[in-house]
């Protein structure tokens, strides 16, 4: 096989798995394990993907941004896996915050019946728990479009009012070394005062997020609890910084 066939194969896996480890590469292009060591390399220098132990991951510019309609069609399955569990953690008398975030709002379903109060700068989520008649607080502050999320100035000081049992945070990178990341400072500075102001801390990731750094850091991999929805490639190196809970979808 030549080898821009074997970098289009490389580059489909990648696309549609996020991550693919080196021996399902030399299964699918019946290549060694030394020419396809020596494509990925090639590839990482064309900035086409990452490398990660065993294998590689799909490169995203690290200011991506998708809209929160984007987000809420990508990897359904596997969020709401993810969002069940989570909300299980969520006990009567709680007082929570819901990060604005398309796995976070698949939560809100299964948080109906629980003597409980949220807070949460995610619009959509707003109008969900007001429909639920869940007791619900918003913070005030700029809108952004993009995300439907609350930011800015007003939003982190409006969080300084609270003290959370539970905090639920959407996240765009989770890396070993870079730790957890968002594109946008501002949602990055709001994610961590909610850290900053809570008891439980957990990001709920799907596993297209592993290995992921984006622009703005919201905190140090060790800070929070990790739900994700299936093994991934090295997780040894995640369980040695975090907890981190599997979840079968």
């Amino acid at each position: 096989m030549l080898t821009p066939d074997r970098h289009q194969i490389i580059l489909e896996l990648l696309n549609q798995k996020n991550t693919v480890k080196i021996q399902e590469l030399v299964e699918a292009t019946n290549a060694s394990e030394s020419t396809i060591r020596r494509d990925l390399d090639q590839l990482e220098n064309n900035r086409m993907l990452t490398r990660i132990h065993g294998g590689a991951s799909l490169r995203v510019p690290t200011n991506e941004e998708l809209t929160m309609q984007e987000k809420s069609t990508k990897h359904l399955k596997e969020k709401l896996a993810v969002a069940t569990y989570a909300a299980d953690l969520v006990e009567d008398g709680d007082c929570i915050y819901l990060d604005a975030g398309s796995t976070t709002f698949e939560m809100i379903p299964h948080l109906i019946n629980k003597d409980i109060i949220v807070v949460t700068n995610g619009l959509d989520h707003m109008n969900l728990l007001t429909e639920l008649d869940i007791r619900t607080y918003v913070l005030g502050g700029q809108i952004k479009t993009v995300t439907r999320a609350i930011i800015g100035r007003e939003a982190e000081h409006s969080l300084k009012g609270y003290h959370f049992d539970k905090c639920f945070l959407g996240i765009n990178g989770v890396h070993a070394t870079n730790g957890l990341t968002t594109p946008d400072p501002e949602e990055a500075a709001i994610k961590t005062a909610a850290l900053l102001r809570s008891e439980g801390r957990w990001v709920l990731a799907d596993r297209s997020k592993f290995h992921r750094t984006t622009f703005a850091k919201v905190a140090d991999l060790e800070e929070a609890a990790v739900i994700t929805n299936d093994s991934i490639d090295a997780i040894e190196q995640f369980k040695e910084k975090t907890e981190i809970k599997v979840v079968t979808s």
